[in-house]
This record gives structure tokens, C-alpha cells and sequence, in this order.
């Protein structure tokens, strides 16, 4: 066969590629090769979908195309030989006209800061596309649309509009369900809607298979010559046996990779470089599915995706089939499974221990594997090979997997269950633990009971080493009569037998998971005394397997006419843009040809001294330049790595490292991947003596005085006489400890910048930061230089939350530093792994309290120590005090006082994310209520409201704030919610739920927000050009908090006060510029809520001016016609000389720049007992706008906000080892929301609550507030938890002696409540102690 070059299309184009390394990924491909920038790199692990693209294959015996997503940043390059891929920005762009997708996710305001959004639309157009390619030819439901996002993470919008985007395009989706948009307003007949919506034609809007590479594969197969390329693919399991005993006659793979997929790369990072890729892709004998009555063989190189469809296609005799198919639609995501194989992950739990779900499906069901292994033909039955030698680096090749029907006899019944306990429903997430249950069960006459005849019991991903049967406990159960008493002891028996490793978490946990998915296989026979296999358990915990339950939402928003078009709903400024993946970025800027790249070599090590920093072997890897440190700092310069209002920190460890993840050097190299290679063959030498021990708790920073002062203007005003409180009190609660742990940003772009140097030790640095002017000054600092050297410019970020203030700053200036020295241009983009190890994060807290009220719930006097860890440096801890207090003034309690101390330890520097120390506050302030509540045995709903601040004690605890009392909007919100969410008649069901349920538990709060913001004094500038169109600067950065969009429209109703013909369709015509630190100056922070008011105001001020200096002219036009338009009056003034540049600096008045915010959330769950899974049921919101200057926009912040806190309160674990080293690596163990784990009715009600004249148009903030509004998820959580143990300790049995009669009020609910912090608190034993009080019940 011949052998030829790498050929394939992009979005249509020819692409053709004569040399490349074999491990080049698409889309390092398309980043670096291609003008196509949608596809984003974000994880690089297969779990966030930002870089995904459809893949199209064309078979020319057929003449058929098969099209599907797939991860760009884990395929081979080589292997799409011959491929068509298109991307978001082939869909459609500015140029050609957006695609229907883009149109319809820009028109329901579902992209935010547009990182993600192009592969959400990718996602989105191949649920459309397979679809419509079925056979028959389908139309896509709502429920597909759904699920078709499950694998996709956006930390911005909350997922609501993205839901109701994809939903747009569903055939059974009643369009009036639809959220807020821009295509049509409330009360519009359906046919109107529909005819608003931009038109999708399946015939018109997908893509094709280019003909020119039809033709080409026509003509003759390609396959690449092996030598330039490294790659072999073989077309028999004869070729391939031959080419692994030429490359290597000792039976070991060597530096030989097979692959598929490539996507357990995603999983395991690799470090060596092999030398060769066999893809086995394309061998008809591992390719095959086979079905007949004996069962059906599936080829090891069938993708999952293909072996669902098999296992689900209508058999009356895959029963079991179906429930293994069911399962897999929850292994990994959409696009993995579409590229992943099956036969690679069987091998990677087979030799690498993977926690896999597919090996513990295939155990119960018996499945045998085939594998060819010099030449002999070997069968094994799943169990062998799971506990046979590693294969993976053998010439051992697995060839098909033989799964064999099961079938029941006219007198015995099948059972087959699987199991699978995850963060996530849907979506990418591994499980605590999986099983997969078959049983046969016959009728005992005698008793009318089941006898479990046979049955296999399969477990795994729980710590061992890989899944495994529980005989002992199959050996137990066969043929035996089930009750309560045999299912009791089976349950102790497999506590025993499910023995996790040393190094698992929740070790106690996942024993009580296995426990509790055998009770919920065979309870159901003893209650019954029958069986149904295909039954559906009213009362049972196992999450739904067989569709996405459909979201619901509704808006309530009212959109302002008084200021047109401020007010209005308008879509996001370039949101088709951001959906087509035409928005830049920092890492789209195209590199120049010498452009080098650099990778973070960061400390392991707490607190050690720093001998040598090098490469394994001492010897410097390929694409290597230089390895910057602190010694290639400029002696006129300063080691200085961020500048804030507290002071500064280290760019780099000099001879001494005094935190993990602080950074050492920086590697400079050819290629991103060399860099990012080198920093993993990177070796630092610690020396430890004479080295004291690290501070590594705040118990310890206070015990050694290790404390940041925190400034006078920062320390919070104590409110009240807390000893007069206390004596008042008739009830006190004493000396409660609670703690609060660390969350992540995980904006969809990490930490990068680009910097290139000039002439005159000048730089132009593109930074991806939300604090231009201070990294301008901190690059200044470093290489000593004056400030007007360098120009920092940002465009737009990828989510930053706060993140992207200090955090981005050392990256920045390493980049420049590098830059600086080397001459040449530098870019750094931060792995995910790095970015999650170095930026700290949010404040972790020690908090102790004391708490006096009265008997009918009215508090009278709080006192409260706080420790907050602050990190190694200063960064802007010492302003949290001060936030956490605002917070937790909320409520009225008589009397507040406090003792906080910012702690120093040997750990990252903590710094702002979304809400810093505001959100702390108000869980602290609700967890006393709900404590206080709980010891009175009051409805804590009941003690909020009388909690709640009247205007008179407002004032006494927010002296500076408070406003005037119509401002004071919260027990109107708290009324208002009351009656819109229904919350007194759902409290009662929730009631009637508890009552009725066994496993179970429902719960439904609403907690109260209360926000302090401060306007800041900002810049702005808006230029009129001569033909009329308007370019605006301003100081703050778009991050996907709509702040373009507001000021855009600000500067469209601000010129239009001239009042001439066109002034008013003025909004097309103005662009916004990116922020420039030599154009800009003063910028300050994009942070705080404030700034996108803050910027409006500047340009108003700025339009003021010029339609000031316009009157003239304009006066003298209309002396001689009867009117005047805009372009004539600008040509009439450019004519004149009139200076139609106008910049103002807004400096609110000190009076009026701090204000509250207002609004309420209320939240029901559900707790399943057995798995400690919460399911948000329902959410609703209320918040006080003002008047919002965009509704969409200010929905949008309020909804995202209120996921990110869902996040922070119930999924998102940020922990460190013991050196104070970040555990979580990327989307493998940090799990943020997802649409599957969002509330499944989600409602939100803007208020519009009239004239505020201090503030901006009467506008106030919304970023950042509605956060706080999550903590009714969290407190719902806990009231299912007490009902949970209620009933636990009611379960009084003969042998339970030392079983507590009452049941503990008082329990705290750690943050994040997850899974196995939930479970605990129901009660790790409660199937056994269920089981035990069934069989022995006290009489």
C-alpha cells in the first residue's frame, strides 16, 4: 500500500502537513497551524469541552459520512488522516453570516465571557447533526438538547440560557417554557415567537463532507509513510503482531504506543516521548460488533459511544444489554466516549488501576476479554485479566470483548442492576464507587418469598486495585430465603470485603455505598415478595439513568424605557462573535516566528532551602532556551512579583522557598509543550537544616504571632454593647467552632500573557488581568524601568472572579522579565494544573462564637473570633475583615462584637474571589440562626424574619451605608418571595414528603442578602470619529460581566441627548477599545461589582461634554434647515474644529459611594440517605436592581453568581497535603457545577425598584451579591439532614444499647456539603441499622 502525506480539511480547507512529531495534538494543530482560534485550550483533559470540534469520516464503500464531537486537545493529529473537521468559526462568522447557533445563544444572552461558548455550540450542532443523520432522520427533543451540554463547564452564565439555547432547537419543546431573550417579548402569540426566532434548516446549516477529500479517498486509502511521520497503521492483527516483534524482539512495548483515542492521556499526563504510534484504529478484526443468541462480541477498538448504541438497540433478549448500555451513558462525557475505546479502558484499569466503570459492568455480567499475545489466541474471563500482569507494556494486544445473554427460565426471574455513586449525574466525573448487581430468584412457595437461586455482586473504583466480585457474600446469599435478617448479615459481610486502600479518601464512606446499593437490589424482593426487572422504586435513591430530567425556569425582569436604550434588554456586546470563536484572546494573538514559551518550575515544599535547580540526568531537555530565576532579575530592579494597597510579593524563591507552589523559575523554550516537558523533568534540591518548622494552620500563626496588620480604615466598627446583650438573653449558646475551606476560580482561561519587546527597553505585554495599571507598575518594578516602558494591554478575559487581579500579575512580569532578557517574544498560558497549585484561591476560616437570645428567637448579642488564612503574602487579605463583618451584619443582633486575625502561613497566598470574605460572613451569620433556631426548636424561617433588620437598627450596624429608608428593600424582597416561590404550602409538602419517605429527605430554606459595594473613582473617554461612528476607552475590563455591553449603551443614550435626527440608533456605531495603560491611565481594578456602573458614569459624564460642545454647531445648522442629523452635525463640527474627544474621571461623592444590596433565595432539596447525593429541586431569587441598566445582563450575573456559590457551598473541594500543596490537579477532582447539578426549576425576579438617586441612573451592582443567596441550598441541605437523623435515631432495636435515644440538634454542616459529608451525617450505618431494627425492633 502506498504510502502518502497527512491530509485533511478544516472548515472546508485544504490542509496538508509533511512532517510532524506524532504526539502533536489537533489542536495544537489548529491553534498554531490554522487561523481557526475557537477551539480553546482550558483543562487539556478531556473535561471541560472548550476545545471540542466535530470530526467527520468519509466511507467510500458505503458513501456514507459519520460525523461526532471530539476533543481536540487529546486526538493525535495523525490519526484524523483523511478526516473533515470543523469548528465553531466554521459554522459560520462575521464574514459568511453566524450560524443559527450562534444567533440563538447571542439572542437568549447565554454567552458570558464566551470561553466556553464555542464548544457549547459544537456540542450543541452535533446533537442537531446526529439527529438529523439518524435513520430515520429525527428531530432533536428537549431532553437531548439538554444532555447534548452535560460535558460542557461554564463558570459564567449558570447554564440556565445555555439550556434554553439548545432547547430552542428541540421539536417537542413548548416555546413559551423558554427563558428571558431578546427575540420576543412576554405575551407574543406562539406563532410570532416562532417566526422571531432565527431559522434553522437542517439541509442549509450542516456542514458537508469537502468533495475534494472524498475524491482523494476514493481514489486510494490513505496511509502515512511511516517514517516521517513515526505512525503505523496497520490493517490486520497479523500486521500489527509483525510491526511490535520488528520494533522490539524482547516482548516489551518500549517507546511504542498503540492508540485509539488517545483519551487516557487526559487522565495520565505523560512524560516520555515515544518514538512511534501504531493507530489500531482501523483493523477490521477489532473494529467488528457481533450480535447472536449466545451474546454479542464488541471489537477492543469500538469507541463507548458505539458499544451504548449496541448494547441499546431493541432485543428482547438484551435485557441486560440495555442496563450495561444505560450505565456507560454516564461514564466520562459525549466527546470522550465518542473517541475513547473500550478495549483502552479495560487496558488502563488492567495496568494502570483506572477506576473504571466498564470493568465492574462486564464482572457482573460474566464477560470474557480475547487477546493475541505472540501470536497465541487467548480468552480470559474479565476476573483473570484484571489480576493478570500489566498487558500495557507488553506485546500483548486485547482484541474483543464477549459479553453473553442472560436469560430467565419460565420459574426464575433476572435481576441486573448497576450502581454508580458520583459528584455529577451526568458529565465527567469519576465515582466514589460503582457495582453492577445479577441475580436469578425463584418463588418459595412455602414462605411466598425469593430465594436467590445465583447472583453476582461486582464492585468497583472504591480505592482497590481494581473491581472485584464479593463472593463471600454471593457465596452467603445463594439459596437462600431473603428477609430482613439475611440481608443484615450480608450487608456486615460486605462492609468487610470492600477494603479501600491507605492512601483512598472517604474510606468509611464508599464501605457504606456498597452496603447501600445491595439493600437497594435485594430490599425491594423482601418487601414485595416478587420481582419486576424492569422495576422503578417509588422510594428508592438511585439517581434516574435514562434521561436528563428537562429544566424549568422563569424570569421576571422589567426592562427601564426612560433612558433608551439604557434599561434595555440588548444582547451582550459581540456575543455571535464570542458563539463563532472570532472574540480574541490573549492566546489567540497570533505568535511571531520567534516567539518562545514558558512553563512554572514551582516549590513542593513549604518552608526549605533551595541547593540547585535542574534537569533529571543533568541534562537539559529539547526546545530548552534558558531558565530564568531571581538572579536573572536587572540589578536596577527588584524581585517583586504583584503590587497591591497592602504592599507587595516575590516573583520568584530566592536561595530560600517559603510556600508550595511558589515560584522557582521559569522555563523558556521553543514550544509550549517542550516548555510544559521540561518543568516535568525538572529537579530542586531542598535542604531542610537549620530550616524551622512551616506554619501550616491558623492555630499555629497565632500560637508564633505570624499576623498581618490590617489597616485602620479596614478593621470593621463593633455595633452594641455585646455584655448589656448577653445579660438580656435568656438562651446562650457557647464556644461553637466552625470552619470554612478554600475554593478555586476556575475561569475557563488560566493565568497567560504575551510579551514583546521594542526598541528602548520598551514592552508591549497582553495580559489576561483585571489590574492593567498594576502590572504595568509591578513589570516596571521588576525590570527597572520607568512605567511609560511598558504597555500592558487587555482585551477581554475568560473569567477571571477575582482571580485575575494579583494572581495575574507575577505571570505577567515573569513573561516580560523573559522577554526582556532573551529579546525575543514570550508567551505563557498556564497548564490547569499549575494555575490550580499557585493562585491561592479563596480564605479558608476558624471561626468560634458565642450567641445570646431570647426564648421567642430574638438574638440579643453575638461574639465571634475569627481566623482567616491569609497564605504566605500579604496579597488583599487584610481588606477580608472588614467584608466578612458587612456580612454578617445581615441580621440584627443586638449587640455584635469580634476578634479577627489575619493569619500568615506557609501556604499560597489567598486572594479575592467573587464575594471575598462576604459570603464567609453570611454563612457564619445563617449557620447561628440555624443553630439558634435548632435549640429552640423554633421553624428557623420564623427566626429569620424576625431577625431581619427594621431601617432603625440597619443604620445602627451600617452607619456608613444604610442609604435613606425607601432604599430599604429586603422585607419587601422577603414578602414578595414568600409569595412568588409558594414557600409556605411548599414547607408543608416538604413536611407531608419527609412523613412519607424512608430514604428520601426533602428540606427548603430562604436566606436573606445584604451586600455592602463602594463606587470607586474611574476613567473614561469617548471619541467621535468624522464619519459619525464612536469609539469609547474605559478603565474597566470586560470579563463577560456585560460591562462593554452597559457602557455601550450608556454612551448611545449619553450622545443621544443632542436630539437630532439618527442620534438615537446611534448603539451599532460604537466600538469599545481594549484597555491600554499608556492610552488609559488610573484604571485601577476591574473588581468589586461596581466597576461597569463606574465606567457608565465616566462616559456619561464624557458625552455630557460633547453634546455640550455640539449645541453650538447644531444651533447654527438648524438657522439655515429644518432639521439636522447626526453624521451632518459631526461633519459640520469636524469642519469647525470642535474637539470631539472628551475624558472625564468620575469621582463619586464620598457620601454617597457606599450603598446595600438587597435580595432573597430560597432553595428545596432532596437528600438521598444511602449516597448522601443533594438534588437542588428548586431555586428561586429576588433581587433589587435599582433600575438595572441591561435586565439580561444583570440576570445573567445574578444567576451565574448564584451557581458559583452553589459551587462553593456543595461541590468544590480545594484542600493541600501536608506540605500545604494544592491536591486538586483539574477537572479529574474539582468539580464545579454543571448543568445536571444546577436547581431543575430555577426562577429569578429582578426588582425594579425605582429611583435611587445617588446612584448611576438609579442602577445598582449585581455580580457579586447574588452569591450569597446559594446558602439556601446549603441550609436546605442541613434541615433534610436533621430529618435524616430524626429518623435514624427512632430506629430503636434490641441490640442497640448503646444507641443514643435522642438525636444531636446541634450538627454543623461542613463547607462543601459533599457527598460523603452529607451521608455521614445521615448516618454511614443507617441500611444496617434499618435492617437491624426491621429484624430485632424494640418492643
Amino acid at each position: 500500500m502506498a504510502c502518502e502525506d497527512l491530509v485533511f480539511a478544516v472548515n472546508g480547507e485544504r490542509f496538508e502537513v509533511f512532517s510532524v512529531h506524532p504526539s502533536t495534538t489537533l489542536l495544537e494543530f489548529l491553534r498554531s497551524s490554522t487561523p481557526f482560534k475557537s477551539s480553546k485550550l482550558s483543562c487539556g483533559e478531556g473535561g471541560c469541552g472548550a476545545c471540542i470540534v466535530i470530526l467527520s469520516k468519509y466511507d467510500p464503500v458505503s458513501d456514507k459520512v459519520e460525523e461526532y464531537s471530539i476533543n481536540s486537545c487529546l486526538t493525535l493529529l495523525c490519526s484524523i488522516n483523511g478526516c473533515s473537521i470543523t469548528t465553531s468559526d466554521g459554522l459560520g462568522n462575521t464574514e459568511r453570516g453566524f450560524h443559527p447557533i450562534h444567533k440563538r445563544f447571542a439572542g437568549f444572552h447565554a454567552s458570558q465571557c464566551g470561553f466556553c461558548t464555542p464548544g457549547m455550540c459544537i456540542s450543541l450542532y452535533s446533537a442537531l447533526s446526529n439527529a438529523h443523520n439518524s435513520n430515520p432522520p429525527d428531530y432533536l427533543t428537549a431532553s437531548a438538547a439538554e444532555k447534548s451540554i452535560s460535558g460542557n463547564l461554564c463558570r459564567c452564565t449558570g447554564y440556565r440560557p445555555i439550556a434554553d439555547a439548545c432547547k430552542s432547537f428541540a421539536v417537542d419543546v413548548d416555546i413559551e417554557d423558554l427563558g428571558f431573550n431578546s427575540f420576543w417579548r412576554k405575551g407574543e402569540s406562539r406563532e410570532e415567537m416562532l417566526k422571531k426566532l432565527p431559522p434553522y434548516n437542517p439541509e442549509k446549516d450542516l456542514v458537508s463532507f469537502p468533495d475534494f477529500l472524498k475524491a482523494k479517498i476514493k481514489r486510494q486509502p490513505n496511509v502515512l509513510d511511516q517514517v516521517r511521520y513515526h505512525w503505523s497503521t496497520p490493517a490486520s492483527v497479523e500486521e500489527l503482531q509483525e510491526i511490535l516483534a520488528t520494533i522490539n524482539s524482547g516482548g516489551d512495548r518500549g517507546l511504542v504506543k498503540l492508540v485509539v483515542g488517545n483519551t487516557g492521556t487526559g487522565y495520565y499526563k505523560e512524560v516520555k516521548q515515544y518514538g512511534r504510534y501504531i493507530d489500531i484504529s482501523h483493523i477490521p478484526e477489532m473494529s467488528m460488533i457481533k450480535k447472536d443468541d449466545r451474546g454479542i462480541e464488541i471489537g477492543a477498538v469500538v469507541t463507548i459511544s458505539k458499544v451504548i448504541e449496541a448494547l441499546m438497540e431493541e432485543d428482547t433478549s438484551g435485557y441486560v444489554f440495555k442496563k450495561i448500555g444505560i450505565h456507560m451513558e454516564k461514564v466520562a462525557n459525549h466527546f470522550i466516549r465518542n473517541s475513547g475505546s473500550i478495549g483502552g479502558n479495560l487496558v488502563m484499569a488492567q495496568s494502570k488501576n483506572f477506576p473504571s466503570d466498564i470493568t465492574t459492568l462486564l464482572l457482573a455480567a460474566d464477560a470474557s476479554v480475547h487477546m493475541m499475545n505472540a501470536g497465541r489466541h487467548e480468552r480470559r474471563r474479565i476476573g483473570e485479566f484484571l489480576v493478570s500482569p500489566p498487558i500495557i507494556d507488553t506485546t500483548a494486544v486485547l482484541l474483543k470483548v464477549q459479553i453473553p445473554t442472560w436469560t430467565a427460565s419460565s420459574t426464575t426471574g433476572l435481576l441486573f442492576e448497576t450502581y454508580r455513586a458520583a459528584p455529577r449525574p451526568f458529565g465527567s466525573a469519576l465515582p466514589y464507587i460503582n457495582a453492577a448487581f445479577l441475580a436469578v430468584v425463584s418463588h418459595d412457595a412455602l414462605s411466598r418469598g425469593v430465594v436467590v437461586d445465583k447472583c453476582r455482586l461486582a464492585f468497583g473504583s472504591f480505592g482497590g486495585y481494581h473491581s472485584i466480585r464479593a463472593r463471600e457474600v454471593e457465596d452467603f446469599l445463594t439459596g437462600k430465603l431473603l428477609s430482613h435478617s439475611v440481608l443484615f448479615d450480608a450487608v456486615r459481610l460486605l462492609k468487610g470485603i470492600i477494603v479501600p486502600s491507605i492512601d483512598t479518601s472517604y474510606t468509611e464512606y464508599k464501605k457504606s455505598l456498597a452496603a447501600g446499593f445491595l439493600f437497594d437490589f435485594l430490599y425491594p424482593l423482601i418487601e414485595s415478595g416478587c420481582w419486576d426487572s424492569e422495576r422503578k422504586h417509588v422510594d428508592g435513591h438511585v439517581v434516574p439513568t435514562l434521561s436528563l430530567p428537562s429544566l424549568s425556569s422563569a424570569q421576571q425582569v422589567f426592562e427601564n424605557k426612560e433612558f433608551q436604550p439604557v434599561g434595555e434588554a440588548i444582547i451582550k456586546y459581540g456575543a455571535e462573535m464570542q458563539a463563532a470563536g472570532e472574540a480574541v484572546y490573549v492566546d489567540d494573538i497570533p505568535s511571531l516566528p520567534n516567539c518562545l514559551h514558558g512553563a512554572f518550575i514551582y516549590s513542593t515544599k513549604a518552608l526549605a532551602r533551595i541547593k540547585r535547580v535542574g534537569f533529571r540526568g543533568n541534562v537539559t531537555p529539547v526546545g530548552v532556551l534558558a531558565v530564568i530565576t531571581f538572579k536573572d532579575i536587572p540589578q536596577a530592579g527588584q524581585n517583586v512579583g504583584y503590587i497591591s494597597m497592602f504592599g507587595t510579593g516575590l516573583l520568584f524563591a530566592d536561595e530560600v522557598t517559603i510556600c508550595a507552589g511558589q515560584i522557582i523559575a521559569l522555563v523558556v523554550a521553543d514550544t509550549q509543550k517542550h516548555a510544559d516537558l521540561a518543568v516535568k523533568l525538572a529537579v530542586v534540591e531542598y535542604d531542610l537544616k537549620n530550616i524551622e518548622t512551616p506554619v501550616l494552620s491558623v492555630e499555629e500563626a497565632v500560637n508564633r504571632s505570624s499576623l498581618f496588620e490590617v489597616p485602620s480604615q479596614y478593621k470593621p466598627e463593633p455595633a452594641g454593647d455585646v455584655s448589656k446583650g448577653m445579660a438580656e438573653a435568656d438562651r446562650k449558646i457557647r464556644s461553637v467552632e466552625l470552619t470554612l475551606e478554600s475554593q478555586y476560580f476556575f475561569y475557563m482561561e488560566t493565568q497567560t500573557a504575551l510579551a514583546l519587546p521594542d526598541e528602548d527597553k520598551y514592552l508591549v505585554v497582553y495580559s489576561s488581568t483585571q489590574a492593567s495599571e498594576y502590572t504595568q507598575a509591578v513589570i516596571a518594578t521588576c525590570l527597572g524601568i520607568p512605567e511609560n516602558n511598558v504597555r500592558v494591554i487587555t482585551r477581554r478575559l475568560g473569567g477571571g472572579f477575582g482571580g485575575k487581579a494579583i494572581k495575574s500579575m507575577p505571570v505577567a512580569t515573569a513573561c516580560a522579565l523573559a522577554a526582556q532578557k532573551l529579546q525575543r517574544p514570550v508567551r505563557i498560558y498556564l497548564n490547569r494544573k499549575t494555575d490550580m497549585i499557585m493562585v491561592g484561591g479563596r480564605h479558608p476560616m476558624k471561626i468560634t462564637y458565642s450567641v445570646g437570645f431570647t426564648s421567642d428567637g430574638k438574638l440579643t448579642a453575638l461574639e465571634t473570633t475569627m481566623l482567616i488564612d491569609a497564605g504566605i503574602d500579604v496579597d488583599v487579605s487584610p481588606m477580608l475583615p472588614k467584608n466578612i463583618v458587612n456580612s454578617l451584619k445581615k441580621y440584627d443582633w443586638g449587640a455584635l462584637s469580634f476578634d479577627i486575625k489575619v493569619c500568615k502561613t506557609n501556604r499560597p497566598s489567598r486572594t479575592s474571589l467573587r464575594a471575598p470574605g462576604e459570603v464567609q460572613g453570611s454563612y457564619i451569620a445563617e449557620s447561628i440562626v440555624e443553630n439558634v433556631a435548632c435549640s429552640l426548636n423554633m421553624d428557623v424561617d420564623v427566626v429569620r424574619r424576625i431577625n431581619v433588620h427594621t431601617y432603625e437598627s440597619l443604620s445602627k450596624f451600617y452607619t456608613e451605608a444604610a442609604g435613606e429608608p425607601d432604599e430599604y428593600t429586603l422585607p419587601l424582597l422577603w414578602d414578595k418571595l414568600e409569595i412568588s416561590s409558594d414557600f409556605k404550602r411548599r414547607a408543608v409538602s416538604v413536611k407531608e414528603f419527609n412523613a412519607g419517605n424512608v430514604w428520601r429527605k426533602r428540606g427548603i430554606s430562604r436566606v436573606p442578602i445584604v451586600y455592602h459595594v463602594k463606587n470607586r473613582p474611574t476613567p473614561g473617554r469617548v471619541s467621535i470619529l468624522w464619519d459619525g461612528s464612536v469609539v469609547v476607552e474605559v478603565a474597566g475590563i470586560e470579563m463577560g460581566q456585560g460591562l462593554w455591553t452597559k457602557v455601550q449603551q450608556m454612551v448611545a443614550y449619553g450622545l443621544g441627548m443632542i436630539k437630532c435626527e439618527g442620534s438615537q440608533d446611534l448603539l451599532e456605531r460604537i466600538r469599545l477599545l481594549q484597555t491600554d495603560t499608556l492610552s488609559m491611565t488610573q484604571t485601577s481594578y476591574t473588581a468589586g461589582s461596581t466597576t461597569s456602573e463606574n465606567c457608565c458614569e465616566a462616559v456619561r459624564l464624557c458625552c455630557a461634554i460633547l453634546v455640550e460642545r455640539l449645541k453650538a454647531t447644531m444651533n447654527e445648522i438648524l438657522e439655515n434647515a429644518r432639521s439636522v442629523t447626526w453624521d451632518m452635525l459631526i461633519q459640520q463640527a469636524y469642519a469647525q474644529s470642535v474637539d470631539l474627544s472628551a475624558r472625564t474621571f468620575y469621582k463619586p461623592e464620598t457620601s454617597s459611594a457606599d450603598y446595600l444590596n438587597y435580595g432573597v433565595g430560597a432553595s428545596e432539596v432532596e437528600v438521598d440517605i444511602v449516597t448522601g447525593r443533594t438534588e437542588i429541586i428548586r431555586s428561586d431569587i429576588i433581587y433589587d436592581c435599582g433600575r438595572s441598566l441591561n435586565p439580561a445582563v444583570d440576570l445573567g450575573q445574578i444567576e451565574g453568581a448564584f451557581v458559583q456559590g452553589i459551587g462553593f457551598f456543595m461541590n468544590e473541594e480545594y484542600t493541600t497535603d501536608e506540605n500545604g500543596l494544592v491536591i486538586q490537579e483539574g477537572t479529574w477532582d474539582y468539580k464545579i457545577p454543571t448543568i445536571d447539578t444546577i436547581p431543575k426549576q430555577f426562577n429569578v425576579q429582578i426588582l425594579n425598584s425605582g429611583h435611587h438617586k445617588n446612584r448611576v441612573l438609579s442602577s445598582k451592582a449585581s455580580g457579586e451579591p447574588p452569591l450569597l443567596g446559594a446558602a439556601s441550598v446549603h441550609c436546605a441541605t442541613r434541615s433534610a439532614i436533621r430529618e435524616a437523623r430524626k429518623q435514624y435515631f427512632s430506629w430503636k432495636c434490641v441490640n442497640g444499647g448503646d444507641r443514643r435515644d435522642d438525636f444531636d440538634l446541634g450538627f454543623e454542616l461542613p463547607v462543601p456539603a459533599i457527598m460523603p459529608v452529607v451521608k455521614q451525617l445521615c448516618g454511614l450505618d443507617s441500611v444496617e441499622k434499618y435492617l437491624e431494627w426491621k429484624t430485632y425492633p424494640l418492643k
